[in-house]
């Protein structure tokens, strides 16, 4: 089902290289986009949805950090690893604090340009989703960038007034979609570090034997393909705040060595003898629970203690009432009007109290995701019950369409299944195609593929010849 492969953009003015790394990436099973400068890279972003970028910091037009600046004022999501030579590893560094994923440098090491870009991936499709207008910040129930009226998220204020502008350690509590990451970005841009790094690191996306390395660094000949020395994400942090995501993934031969340099402030790097100090403030956040963890040996049970100094619990979305769902859902609705260039003021009753109704077990992530889709479906200046998906409408949780397919006990089961999916991708592109006048590249951008991809999909479906049949001159 929609969306496809995920979609990486190379930028370099060597055709070799752009040559060399696209081979690499697409055998990797990756669909890839080239540009041959940076103004090229920026159009290529405004023109198609993107997952990843991969760009030279050295250009001719637009260089590799102008191009990483607005790249993240396109989408403050989207991972941009730079490509950079030995002499200017200084310059790839100062990238990081900027916003940058990561960076390689040439010559580069397939299998290290393999696992960042996998680990670059997962991490996007781990984000947080953030629920969050600043422009609300000075209004009631808008407080430091989170949406809420509800008791459990005038508690969340409370907290954030005392300890934001300290430098005591977080853990931050909830289910997945909950906005941990949100809440992590506030705690940093309300205190007196907000001018400085806010590094993010996603523990569960991160092959444990690589989390040494990530998170301290290490020095070159470390190991195979250690070509130069790198600093870890302690060190790119120092003065600012260390987001630790999903910690309970940290592997426990590695908590030792966080647990120092949580406690002294200092550590080594992989390879290395030098004591590296550093001035960071931890914000940790996990959806499991560390005690169950604790009990069967997986977590250290001091390493919890010294994490757990101010616990933030998020509630999920359905304990925090109708008026924070509903709250959440027109900040979504005049998102989205943005985005599809609609002119939706709100949602009908009937369709307000679908929402309300809701389980969201997906939490905030879901419900900005249905909330896409019905903005997307509406026709009228009010979002109404037929706009949302049948989940919503019936008030139970979506099913898994791919476990259901494994769960099938007959090839009739099975087919069904696939020609329920057939038909929500061709109403999701029949839609797409209404909603751009035909406009195959610009509803590619709307349905996040290519637009080969959305080609091969609708000669799939059968919508291609009959697109052009009705609207030759429109489709790009």
């Amino acid at each position: 089902m929609l969306p496809e492969r995920k979609q990486i953009l190379v930028v370099d003015d060597e055709p070799n290289l752009r040559r060399v790394l696209s081979a690499q990436l697409e055998r990797d099973g990756w669909e890839v986009h080239t540009a041959e400068d940076g103004a090229m890279g920026l159009e290529m972003l405004r023109d198609n949805h993107i997952d990843l970028v991969i760009t030279d910091l050295r250009m001719p037009k637009v260089d590799g950090m102008e191009l990483l600046r607005q790249a993240r004022a396109l989408d403050a999501e989207l991972p941009v690893v730079m490509i950079t030579a030995h002499g200017t590893v200084d310059n790839a560094v100062e990238a990081l604090k900027t916003g940058a994923f990561d960076y390689i440098t040439k010559p580069f090491d397939q299998g290290e340009v393999r696992a960042i870009v996998r680990k670059a991936l997962k991490t996007r499709d781990l984000s947080a989703t953030d629920a969050t207008p600043q422009d609300h910040a000075n209004q009631e129930g808008f407080r430091y960038g989170i949406i809420g009226h509800s008791p459990a998220i005038k508690e969340l204020y409370a907290i954030l007034d005392r300890v934001a502008d300290t430098p005591t350690t977080v853990l931050i509590t909830g289910a997945s979609g909950t906005g941990k990451e949100l809440v992590a970005r506030a705690l940093h841009e309300n205190s007196s570090r907000r001018d400085m790094p806010f590094i993010k690191v996603n523990c569960a996306a991160i092959p444990k034997d690589l989390m040494e390395s990530e998170l301290f660094g290490y020095e070159r000949g470390a190991f195979t393909g250690a070509v130069t020395s790198k600093p870890g994400r302690f060190e790119l942090a120092s003065g600012g705040t260390l987001f630790l995501d999903e910690i309970g993934n940290i592997p426990v031969e590695m908590q030792v060595k966080l647990l120092r340099a949580l406690q002294e402030s200092e550590f080594e790097r992989v390879g290395g003898i030098k004591t590296i100090k550093v001035d960071v403030r931890v914000v940790a956040a996990t959806n499991s629970d560390l005690k169950k963890e604790i009990a069967s040996g997986g977590f250290r049970e001091d390493l919890y203690y010294r994490l757990n100094v101010v616990p933030l619990r998020l509630p999920p979305l359905c304990e925090r009432g109708a008026e924070d769902t509903l709250l959440l859902a027109q900040h979504f609705i005049q998102k989205f009007n943005a985005r599809l260039k609609k002119n939706i003021v709100d949602a009908d009753a009937e369709a307000k109290k679908r929402l309300t109704e809701y389980p969201w077990q997906g939490n905030i992530r879901e419900l900005e995701n249905v909330v896409e889709r019905a903005v997307l479906f509406c026709d009228t200046t009010q979002l109404r019950v037929g706009d949302l998906p049948a989940e919503v409408r019936e008030g139970r949780a979506a099913p898994d369409p791919t476990a259901a397919t494994e769960a099938a006990s007959s090839d009739g089961l099975k087919e069904q299944v696939k020609a329920a999916m057939s038909r929500l991708e061709r109403e999701l592109i029949v839609k797409a195609l209404e909603q751009t006048k035909g406009n195959v590249t610009h509803a590619a951008r709307l349905l996040k593929i290519s637009r080969k991809g959305l080609q091969l999909k609708m000669k799939e479906l059968g919508l291609r010849e009959s697109a052009e049949t009705k609207e030759p001159k429109k489709l790009a």
